[in-house]
């Protein structure tokens, strides 16, 4: 079992379906006869789309579509998918090319959410539906249900700036982040006038600020600076 199957989840049984899923255009372009895989990301996107589809669904009936629809496009959108990607360490397995290597491309948000659509596509072949399912259940249930949490459609932070706004005070967010880039955590502390009313983790700077605006609206408890 290669690193990244052990953080996805999911042994192959045909592992050239996962190799072909990371193979990036630019690696495909200096050696002949290898396949991109931009047919595999077509497909993956579609496996995702309908496993956080039947994910919404299944467990939050109090959504209404349009809600429904929103969180979808907000939880399979190229910067979540490139932070998923990130954690399970597809920025160090993806195969590209020389000159793409040397641009930074490992960086990059586009190859990265691309090849991430991929190998779920790879797993979807290797294994079925339910098995990319579960994988994409594993992956994906905490980042949509913190955007399914946030009624009507607005986001944490939105709604605490909100509800200070009717006092007339404003949040302030303070983020550090720790580890190894690929590997990143963040912590976040919001302040009203000096004091500390919610704390929040996340794997980006927004995430993090968002848990601590939640935090402090389901009544973090104060604390002075």
């Amino acid at each position: 079992m290669t690193e990244l199957e052990r953080r996805l989840g999911h042994t192959f049984t045909d592992r050239r379906l996962l190799r072909a899923a990371l193979i990036h255009r630019s690696y495909a372009a200096e050696h002949a006869g290898v396949e991109d895989n931009e047919r595999l990301e077509f497909l993956g996107d579609a496996v995702l789309q309908l496993a956080v589809t039947d994910l919404l669904y299944s467990r939050f009936p109090d959504l209404t579509e349009g809600e429904m629809a929103k969180v979808r496009a907000a939880s399979v959108n190229r910067t979540e998918l490139a932070v998923i990607a990130r954690r399970l360490g597809v920025d160090e397995a993806v195969l590209m090319g020389r000159g793409e290597e040397s641009s930074g491309g490992r960086t990059k948000d586009s190859i990265l959410a691309d090849a991430m659509e991929a190998i779920l596509a790879a797993v979807y072949l290797d294994a079925g539906f339910e098995v990319a399912r579960r994988v994409i259940v594993d992956h994906w249930e905490p980042l949509v249900r913190r955007k399914a949490e946030a009624p009507g459609g607005r986001d944490w932070k939105t709604r605490y700036q909100e509800h200070l706004a009717a006092e007339g005070r404003r949040p302030e967010y303070e983020v550090h982040g720790e580890g190894p880039d690929h590997a990143k955590v963040f912590s976040a502390v919001v302040k009203v006038e000096g004091v500390v009313t919610g704390r929040g983790t996340g794997r980006s700077k927004k995430e993090a600020e968002q848990e601590a605006a939640r935090s402090a609206l389901e009544g973090g408890r104060d604390q002075r600076s």
